[in-house]
């Protein structure tokens, strides 16, 4: 067996609620490039290193195969299902039959309950896995606050039977939280967004501190391995920014573990997903802090960077990935 990190030493953050949960977990999509087995296997190593928290998602095709590891490691002894946060996520085409998409899940994961169950789109537009980014559901349709809190009642449901402690959003904006939020009962824990160095989404990410929802950035380390779909031209590469490659020479590490470093330190809980460097990267959440004047420099990199545009999302009738991001303040409708 490799490198075992004690999970009490890896820093906690704390919900509204007043409960715990780790600084760092695993991302499991990466059903683009590799086979759910390859991702699974992963997953029963990061355990095995003291990886506590899993991010999975019903629309990533893996959670059978990670529920056989989730099983293993309860049978064994490695860890009892109270050790581990199990997050997972409805997928658009379920808003309307959450309960029936979270006890799938459930199923799937062999976990008896999930810790947090995400919306993982702010809308039910539905597209085929692995479509290529030109791809438009005839169906699809711009956000609605009547839809969005018809799935996000269910959602409540499922915290008062019990099928999950919290529920998450994600993906959203500021306006779409400004629509939402007076009209909750139970009020997200947490929020998961796009974060890295050169996409920090400040504004955002001040707003959920302020409504004290916890930040949970997907594609922390700006995702060099993300599907070809969302790559394009003028993206920037995180990693290779001489700030990025300066700090990391200065901490004698990849710069990957400096990216991770900074989401710890600025408060959020990062989900990197990697197949090999798990025990690296959770190991960087226990040692060697930036310094303030690193932090400093990497708050400058900002460059609207998104990766994830969304395009596949958009319906008939709005002009480009813009639409789905809000980004005049206003929820942009048909």
């Amino acid at each position: 067996m490799g490198e075992f990190i004690n999970p009490a030493d890896v820093p906690k953050v704390k919900f509204y609620t007043g409960d715990e949960a780790p600084c760092i977990g695993m991302g499991t999509f990466g059903s683009d490039r590799f086979t759910a087995d390859q991702i699974a296997e992963a997953v029963d190593g990061a355990i095995k290193s003291g990886y506590r928290m899993f991010d999975c998602a019903a629309c990533y095709g893996n959670e059978p195969e990670i529920g056989k590891v989730f099983k293993n490691a309860f049978d064994e002894g490695i860890v009892e299902r109270k050790d581990l946060f199990i997050m997972t996520k409805v997928w658009n085409d379920m808003h309307e039959h959450v309960e029936e998409a979270c006890k799938k899940s459930i199923a799937d994961l062999q976990c008896d309950y999930v810790d947090m169950y995400y919306i993982h789109w702010p809308f039910p537009n539905y597209h085929a896995p692995k479509c290529d980014v030109e791809s438009r559901n005839p169906d699809s349709k711009p956000f609605s606050v009547e839809e969005f809190m018809n799935t996000y009642r269910q959602c409540e449901k499922l915290v008062e039977d019990g099928l999950t402690k919290f529920i998450g959003i994600s993906n959203m904006t500021i306006p779409k939280l400004e629509a939402v939020l007076p009209l909750m009962k139970i009020k997200p824990v947490a929020c998961e967004l796009e974060i890295h160095p050169c996409f920090q989404q400040q504004e955002l990410y001040d707003y959920l501190v302020a409504h004290d929802i916890q930040p949970v950035g997907y594609m922390p380390i700006g995702s060099p391995m993300r599907p070809e779909r969302d790559m394009c031209p003028e993206d920037v590469a995180d990693l290779q920014t001489p700030v990025m490659q300066e700090i990391a020479k200065a901490h004698n590490c990849h710069p990957a573990i400096i990216a991770l470093k900074w989401a710890r330190q600025r408060g959020e809980i990062a989900i990197p997903f990697s197949l090999h460097n798990y025990v690296s990267n959770l190991k960087a959440m226990t040692e060697d802090p930036l310094t303030e004047e690193e932090m400093a420099k990497i708050a400058t990199l900002e460059k609207g960077n998104r990766l994830v545009k969304g395009q596949v999302f958009l319906w008939h009738g709005a002009k480009d990935w813009h639409d789905l991001w809000d980004e005049d303040g206003e929820i942009v409708t048909l």
